[in-house]
């Protein structure tokens, strides 16, 4: 067959019916005209025996590797002939199939710009993004389709459209208005399959639900967005951001004068959220950012042997430690320690109302987000009871709610609604916190507690963005009861910001899960201090002794200063401490005659002492200020800083368990001060942080402290800057 005769069968072929049976007839078709060439130009058939089906196409046979041209040509040619036939078969196929699925797929998220009442319920199945059932062909056919009918657009550098000039990818993602029409689906819902006849194809509906997974029955909600980048989808890598995380900007604190300002109060801290990204950075061998090192949290992760409190009523009680500063010759360190009453969990452990809040959005889709969160999420399941309520809210380019408040009894429920979450669209996170309020108020428990759990990189890019304005409605609903912890995943864009700013204005704990034994961590091992607070608004003031004690600085809790007059003050919110949570601050001082930092005044006056202590045996006056969890009123405990309390003094009485605790916390500081820059800590290095370490690791059931010592020394060859790529 020549070139010409093959081109006239091409254009004279009949094109058969897109029915089910298409493709078997197109095979069948091209497997007979490839049999009859055969027959026709090989009279030697015994050499095609025991040949596989790729070898006959390619002409071999088992004694020739090779045919005459003629012969060649003869078997390309049927080649082709089959191979044109199939696509063709395979091409009207797929646009059936597109004309059938747009006539039948109608299911939709509601969003929450379109009432107040976001909830989805059964009748409205939630289903997973459409293109990523698709074949990429069917996905390229409709994307050609759309451009053909709309006119041309700009394009950049890519080649990709660019409406009204705004650029496409990422940024575009960013810059997308609030309102998000979502788009159709690519699954039939059971009941609008029944009502389809078997001439409409609905066999090929079958076969497409099975290869899905059964999804669309399933409660699930649907993330493709308007505002996608469809191209992103078949990306052939992952996209991954780089170097756009977001902490907080602050000035270490300086070091003050005691006849100056004798006075220091703060707020108490006990998130970790900095030690777990500090830890992520290392083990990439890259130095964190110096604003993503907060050292009260790099203290405070680990947790200490302090005395534990004999009622609920008192839930906490300080142990006060004082040392020699390891870095500044002639100063000390004081070390306030606090562990809080921890109940008894078969015992005394309150009935629970939690609510999921969880990002969906386009940023959450890598391994070490979205699938992280599920999988952290089953880990907490099994510290409830069967008697607690889970309900689930996610966001994206809007806001539903994925299960409504269900008992932990039927665990099977809640896992099925979190393994059918995936990610895509923008991030309407202000949305996804309000719906996510509701729902806890839809089921409060007034004898129990009542919590919202944010799982999300924080990165908040429609709707409210402002942090200040989703800091005040966190603070109004809080007082309300219900209070709003935060769990930060994945790195490149983590809004680190504004997870602090949710977290602490919202009763709760800000933690970073960067792996599962993390997860671990957080949400097993400390389950009821993440869960159940026993102390709330915690207030730490200390008035420095003018007579004993020259200057001070606090080491860490930057971003929780109190000014003096709001230890007092009980409408100013402060920190929240849970059951068996410990809590460790730490104060550099020089004593009076020691080596001072800052020369006197030259004009100035000395500070009138005539009401304090003229005795130098009392270095501070401590005072703290907690409520209740159910109290409006705080109580006010304090106890002074003595001689007594001086390891290295020979009237010092810490008892040998609490001064190796002051020599880890030490160590701790160190590492996060060096790592700030160092600018109060002098020749202290790592291998001086290492050596006290591994002198005070105690007791390390978990390995954590083992884990720290392997961190400074990753510590000592990490790069100073991560890679673009």
């Amino acid at each position: 067959m020549d070139d010409k005769k093959l081109d006239d069968i091409l254009k004279n072929m009949k094109i058969p019916q897109p029915d089910e049976n298409a493709k078997k007839r197109a095979i069948n078709l091209s497997m007979a005209e490839f049999q009859a060439n055969s027959q026709k130009n090989n009279k030697n058939e015994n050499n095609f025996q025991g040949l596989s089906f790729l070898a006959r196409l390619m002409g071999k046979s088992n004694k020739q590797k090779r045919t005459d041209p003629m012969k060649k040509r003869t078997i390309y040619t049927g080649m082709a002939t089959a191979m044109a036939v199939i696509l063709v078969a395979g091409v009207t196929m797929q646009q059936s199939n597109f004309t059938f699925q747009q006539e039948t797929q109608k299911s939709f998220i509601k969003t929450a710009s379109e009432s107040d009442q976001s909830h989805i319920t059964d009748s409205q199945p939630l289903i997973a993004p459409a293109d990523k059932l698709q074949s990429p062909n069917l996905h390229d056919e409709r994307r050609n389709r759309a451009e053909m009918e709309s006119p041309a657009l700009p394009q950049d550098q890519y080649g990709r459209k660019e409406p009204n000039g705004q650029p496409k990818g990422d940024n575009a993602r960013h810059n997308k208005s609030s309102t998000i029409t979502p788009a159709p689906t690519s699954s039939v819902s059971p009941q609008r399959l029944a009502q389809i006849p078997e001439s409409e194809g609905r066999a090929s509906v079958l076969k497409e639900k099975k290869i899905a997974g059964d999804i669309a029955a399933s409660p699930m909600v649907s993330m493709e967005y308007a505002d996608i980048d469809q191209a992103d989808l078949f990306s052939p890598q992952q996209y991954k951001d780089v170097g756009r995380d977001d902490f907080e900007d602050f000035k270490i604190n300086p070091i003050k004068l005691v006849s100056e300002e004798p006075v220091s109060t703060f707020s108490i801290d006990v998130d970790t959220a900095s030690y777990s990204f500090v830890r992520r950075q290392l083990n990439h061998g890259v130095l964190p950012q110096k604003d993503a090192i907060r050292v009260e949290e790099m203290i405070n992760y680990f947790d200490y042997n302090y005395p534990l409190p004999q009622t609920r009523e008192q839930p906490f009680q300080a142990s006060v430690t004082v040392t020699d500063s390891p870095w500044a010759e002639g100063k000390k360190l004081m070390h306030i320690g606090i562990k809080g009453y921890d109940i008894d969990p078969a015992v005394a452990k309150p009935a629970t109302n939690l609510v999921f809040l969880l990002d969906v959005s386009g940023s959450m889709n890598n391994q070490d987000k979205l699938p992280l969160v599920i999988n952290s999420l089953k880990l907490l399941l099994g510290q409830l009871e069967p008697n607690d309520t889970v309900g689930i809210v996610v966001y994206a380019g809007a806001a539903g709610t994925v299960l409504e408040p269900t008992k932990v009894s039927d665990k099977g429920k809640i896992i099925a609604a979190l393994d059918k979450l995936s990610a895509g669209g923008s991030t309407a996170g202000a949305q996804g916190i309000r719906l996510a309020y509701e729902l806890a108020e839809s089921n409060f428990n007034k004898e129990g507690v009542n919590r919202i759990i944010l799982a999300t990189d924080g990165d908040f890019n429609v709707g409210i963005t402002d942090r200040d304005e989703l800091q005040d409605f966190v603070e109004r609903k809080r007082e309300s009861g219900i209070f709003l912890s935060v769990l930060g995943f994945g790195q490149g864009n983590l809004n680190d910001h504004t997870m602090q700013v949710l977290a602490q204005n919202g009763n709760g704990v800000a933690a970073y899960i960067d792996n599962l034994n993390e997860a671990r961590k957080v949400l097993v091992e400390e389950a009821t201090s993440t869960l159940f607070p026993i102390a709330k608004d915690v207030k730490l003031q200390v008035e420095f002794n003018p007579n004993a004690v020259s200057e001070y600085r606090l080491i860490g809790y930057e971003t929780r200063h109190l000014n003096r007059e709001d230890f007092n003050n009980d409408k100013v919110d402060a920190g929240d401490i849970g059951a068996g949570h410990t809590v460790t601050a730490i104060y550099e001082f020089t004593p009076a005659g020691g080596p001072a930092s800052m020369d006197e005044l030259r004009y100035g006056k000395k500070a009138e002492t005539k009401s304090a202590p003229q005795s130098t045996d009392e270095y501070a006056f401590l005072k703290i200020r907690y409520k209740l969890p159910n109290e409006d009123t705080s109580t006010l405990m304090s106890r002074p800083v003595t001689i007594a309390d001086d390891m290295t003094s020979k009237d010092g009485k810490p008892s040998e368990i609490i001064a190796q605790e002051a020599v880890w916390a030490t160590a701790v500081a160190s590492f996060a001060q060096i790592l700030k820059g160092g600018e109060y800590t002098g020749e202290f290095n790592y291998d001086a942080v290492i050596k006290m370490a591994q002198a005070a690791k105690g007791d390390d059931p978990y390995g954590y402290r083992a884990e720290f010592i392997q961190m400074v020394r990753l510590a000592k060859s990490a790069a100073a800057m991560q890679s673009g790529r």
